[in-house]
């Protein structure tokens, strides 16, 4: 595990690198601060690890990618925050941009990161070849979307209005859109960058996307919020169903073991070249935030 915390943590590094590269100069565009304040404010940067380890089994070295989808996924978690959808005041420790700036920065800083999300995508640079790049442009904008994380999120906000508790098959739906579907583009990117079969990676990705999602709900309940930086429990407060309030803990935990096993499995078709991927998996069920 050792040798993937080094991986997460270059990779992590080179991705911030790109970052900053593609995001506005703070000092002449007055949207710049909060959007550097929302990409460059730590995280784990996962899905950036995801985009570089696949594209890594074709033998193809690539940044853009994780780039982007940290771009993607620093837009959501803007919007996620505000007072009309979670209410969040904290995010990875820090301010939440709403709180930082006021709600009319937080929607623009977002809308640029997406925007940007594509941009960077349809960049000849990260792939010269332009049927390549329109596939991943896209595949993200399905992946983030009303048929993925867009979709996930209105089916998040009805649940909190909901006669009754959603069901385990209805959580799963709602978290394979809100979570798992760009957690898929991800891990399915190498493939498309390569130009090869994408079908083992969406099912390792499927499986770790759920996976992750549990290990959220179990955090939620026996994490630190010192550690995972923003308010925990809020679900169980609001009455929501979990993972962990349908199965309960001990059951969460071993069905999230279970999955993690089933992502590894998918894999075995790149043998040992997946192991980066198959670490990852392990770390998601052994993360602490």
């Amino acid at each position: 595990m050792e040798e993937f915390t080094h991986r997460l943590a270059r990779i992590a590094a080179a991705t911030e690198r790109a970052l900053r590269e593609s995001l506005p100069p703070v000092a002449v565009n007055p949207i710049a601060a909060p959007m550097h304040h929302a990409a460059l404010n730590g995280g784990k940067r996962l899905r950036a690890y995801l985009a570089v380890e696949s594209a890594a089994l074709f033998g193809i070295d690539v940044i853009n990618t994780a780039a982007a989808i940290e771009c993607m996924h620093a837009y959501s978690l803007v919007h996620d925050d505000l007072p009309c959808m979670d209410d969040d005041d904290l995010r990875r420790g820090k301010p939440t941009v709403h709180v930082k700036w006021d709600q009319a920065t937080a929607v623009l800083a977002g809308d640029a990161l997406q925007t940007l999300a594509f941009e960077i995508l349809a960049d000849p640079l990260t792939s010269a070849n332009a049927v390549v790049r329109v596939k991943l442009v896209a595949d993200m904008a399905r992946a983030a979307g009303a048929s993925g994380m867009v979709l996930g999120q209105v089916q998040d906000i009805a649940a909190e209005t909901a006669t009754a508790p959603l069901t385990l098959d209805q959580i799963t739906a709602l978290q394979a859109n809100k979570t798992g579907a760009l957690i898929e583009w991800s891990a399915c990117s190498g493939a498309t960058l390569a130009q090869e079969d994408a079908k083992p990676l969406a099912a390792f990705s499927t499986a770790l996307g759920l996976a992750f999602q549990i290990q959220d709900d179990v955090l939620d309940v026996i994490g630190d919020a010192a550690v995972a930086g923003k308010r925990l429990q809020k679900d169980a407060e609001a009455g929501k169903a979990t993972f962990v309030s349908i199965l309960g803990l001990e059951a969460a935990q071993t069905k999230a073991k279970s999955l993690v096993e089933d992502a590894c499995d998918a894999l075995s078709v790149y043998g040992s070249s997946a192991e980066p991927l198959r670490q990852v998996a392990q770390f998601v069920i052994s993360r602490d935030l």
